[in-house]
Formats: C-alpha cells, sequence, structure tokens
C-alpha cells in the first residue's frame, strides 16, 4: 500500500487494475516504385477502358463543334463507345512506342521528345 491507503495499480473506483496498451501495428515500408507498379499490372490486366465516359463525350462533343460550328452532330452511345475504344486503343499503343524509345536512350522516365519520335518513327504529322 502507498501514502493514499491504496494498492498499486489499483483505480479509484474499484476497478480491475488498467492493462497495458497493445503495441502499435508498424506498417513496413514498401520499396519505391512498388505501388506505381502494382498500379501498371493491374491496368495491364483490365479490359475496361480508362477515360471516364463523360469526359470524353464532352471531348467529342468541342470537337465537333470546332470542326462544323453550324451543323448539330448527334452521337449514338454505341459510335461513342466505338470512338472512345479507337483513341484509347491509339494512345496506348502511342505511349508503348515511346517508351521504347525512351529504354533505348538508356531512360526510364517517358518524355515529350520520346513521343514526338515515336509518332515521327510511325509516320505521323507533327502539325
Amino acid at each position: 500500500m502507498n501514502s493514499s491507503g491504496r494498492r498499486p495499480g489499483s483505480r479509484r473506483d474499484g476497478g480491475a487494475p488498467a492493462t497495458k496498451a497493445l503495441p502499435s501495428t508498424t506498417r513496413k515500408k514498401l520499396r519505391p516504385g512498388y505501388r506505381a507498379l502494382k498500379e501498371i499490372r493491374k491496368y495491364q490486366g483490365s479490359t475496361e477502358l480508362l477515360i471516364p465516359r463523360l469526359p470524353f463525350m464532352r471531348l467529342v462533343r468541342d470537337v465537333t463543334r470546332s470542326l462544323a460550328p453550324n451543323l448539330d452532330l448527334r452521337f449514338t452511345p454505341e459510335s461513342l463507345l466505338t470512338l472512345q475504344t479507337a483513341a484509347e486503343y491509339y494512345l496506348t499503343g502511342l505511349f508503348e512506342d515511346s517508351m521504347l524509345c525512351a529504354l533505348h536512350a538508356k531512360r526510364v522516365t517517358l518524355m515529350v521528345k520520346d513521343i514526338y519520335l515515336a509518332r515521327r518513327i510511325r509516320g505521323r504529322n507533327l502539325s
């Protein structure tokens, strides 16, 4: 007993002595780039479209309005889906070729000049 007349570890309300706090779970530190590689693998295995539907629809409407301002063009959902699929297929291939150009230059970071080079090799006009 101590000077207050209580046993060590006892509480004023007469309850059980306090228990030790659980040790905090320490999170394991991930290697740099691990999360990016995991995300790459996730998208490589998926088949769904990556560009959200509504922003792509707005882009298509803006482009068609700028090309033909006096025409009121309408699109079926199937045509928009076909356009989006083709656009994503083209962009994916362009980024693959651009990444090969970056790797050929002994870099792992993709730069704008790699995209220009890939388009030039493919025979695409830059203007």
